[in-house]
């Protein structure tokens, strides 16, 4: 075999591995919210309960997603990939057996930490293994797989419920894990970072800080935004992340260096990930309810009926990455970031409690392709606005602002629906969530403004710190 096929096998196993793997930690974010009413049906609970098995997963993957990039620089990312992806595999079978609601959230607090540790890894992992020439295509596909994870979420979960049992939402990561860890110890090469001792300090403060704001976003809704401890959650938080930020700024070995946000590509693309996952993680989360409590349709109905914005990825991501290759990630991004607004805006028009689908459908379709043409080349602009043994916590980085971005969304939503609407009747459902999209749509314009002003290819280049050398990557063992 000769080496250019044998490095196209190798970029081809890297995309099919860490694809899969983005794909299951990305879908277990909302994956359980509509088979709720089946598990407190089995497993009793109260209604705080229940939001745990939603929270647990939440809290330990935007919390550790720092962390977990970092142990994976200093340890081996491959080494660090294969464990988290275990860990995540052996928490959702003790999901799938939980025989009560306490058991659940503990194994979903667990799967959160393995998705903590396997996620930011992906990305350094598919870097490695795929030329610089076409990385934009395979960030396409990366993303496109990651973006219907995140909106696919509540069909998947609704469609298992309704035809299988709760408990397959969890049961369909076992055989995926488990095909996948041999595979990925076969198939990836070994790569790390610096190498730089672990930042202990860095780590308590980042992971104290994001646990605070986090736990104070998820809880505000349900708990009240006066309550004790949601404010003590976000000032805490907010006061442990200043914390981190004076610390790291004058740290040796920072867990993220705070230079890297001197560079505009870098903060440009972070500001743009947190407020799109703001606005499209709060849209989705209403919408699901509104296609099904509203409208009448099942599950598996509201999922099919979504598909054309939460299916576009599939189609046009690829094809993003292709261009975002050629004329580089910026203007694509802002594109798509556009066009995922003014999907959001019309949805806001159109929505009413008996709207038909026709109505919907451009609004759909013009979210779909705006939230496809972010995906792929968001990905490449934060990987190549930094050195390419900082991508690994760059990647973490980013995550962790998009889980947080996404755990905001819900909580800002869910706090204007309640202020202006309500589940009494579909009019009153609809009354409260035409403000939140409006709100939703103005935010993803917002990131499109902060995608703006990424600095072009030619003069993020011509700026870029001159790179340090590759790191070692070892032969994967065969």
């Amino acid at each position: 075999m000769s080496e250019q096929t044998a490095r196209r096998g190798g970029a081809a196993w890297a995309l099919v591995i860490t694809s899969v793997a983005g794909f299951m930690a990305a879908l277990d974010n909302l994956v359980v919210t509509t088979a709720l009413p089946s598990i407190r049906e089995d497993l009793g609970g109260a209604l705080h309960d229940l939001e745990w098995t939603v929270s647990a997963y939440t809290l330990t993957f935007a919390v550790l997603l720092m962390f977990g990039a970092a142990l994976g620089d200093r340890f081996g990312r491959r080494r660090l990939f294969v464990a988290g992806l275990a860990v995540f595999t052996g928490a959702s079978a003790a999901a799938a057996m939980a025989p009560g609601i306490d058991s659940l959230i503990a194994a979903r607090a667990v799967q959160g930490a393995g998705a903590a540790v396997m996620m930011p890894l992906t990305l350094t992992l598919l870097t490695a293994a795929v030329p610089v020439a076409k990385r934009g295509m395979a960030y396409g596909i990366w993303g496109a797989v990651n973006g219907l994870a995140v909106a696919s979420g509540p069909l998947v979960g609704g469609t298992l419920t309704e035809h299988l049992s709760w408990q397959w939402i969890f049961w369909l990561n076992v055989p995926l894990g488990l095909a996948l860890i041999p595979l990925a110890r076969l198939r990836l090469a070994e790569s790390h970072g610096t190498g730089a001792p672990l930042d202990v300090p860095g780590t308590l403060l980042a992971s104290g800080g994001l646990f605070g704001i986090v736990y104070g976003l998820v809880r505000g809704p349900a708990d009240g935004w006066t309550g004790s401890l949601v404010l003590t959650g976000l000032f805490a938080g907010s006061a442990l992340l200043a914390g981190f930020v004076l610390y790291s700024t004058r740290a040796a070995n920072p867990m993220l260096p705070m230079r890297l946000f001197r560079s505009r590509a870098f903060s440009g693309i972070n500001a743009a990930s947190l407020l799109m996952f703001l606005g499209m993680f709060g849209s989705i989360f209403l919408l699901s309810q509104y296609m099904q409590g509203v409208l009448g349709y099942s599950p598996t109905e509201a999922g099919l009926r979504m598909l054309p914005w939460t299916g576009m990825p599939m189609l046009v991501a690829p094809i993003a990455g292709i261009l975002a290759d050629r004329v580089g990630g910026r203007p694509v991004v802002a594109t798509g970031l556009f066009l995922q607004a003014l999907g959001l805006g019309y949805m806001s028009v159109v929505a009413t409690a008996d709207a038909s689908y026709v109505s919907q459908l451009p609004a759909l379709i013009i979210s779909g392709v705006g939230m496809a043409l972010f995906f792929a080349p968001a990905s490449h602009l934060v990987m190549s606005s930094v050195r390419p043994q900082e991508q690994g916590i760059a990647s973490g980085a980013n995550n962790a602002l998009r889980e947080v971005g996404g755990a905001l969304g819900i909580a800002v939503m869910a706090s204007i629906f309640a202020a202006q609407g309500g589940y009494e009747t579909g009019q009153t459902f609809v009354d409260g969530m035409r403000p939140a999209l409006v709100v939703g749509s103005a935010v993803v314009a917002l990131a499109g403004i902060a995608a703006l002003l990424i600095p072009t290819r030619r003069r993020t280049e011509r700026q870029a710190t001159p790179p340090a050398p590759e790191p070692v990557l070892e032969t994967a063992s065969h």
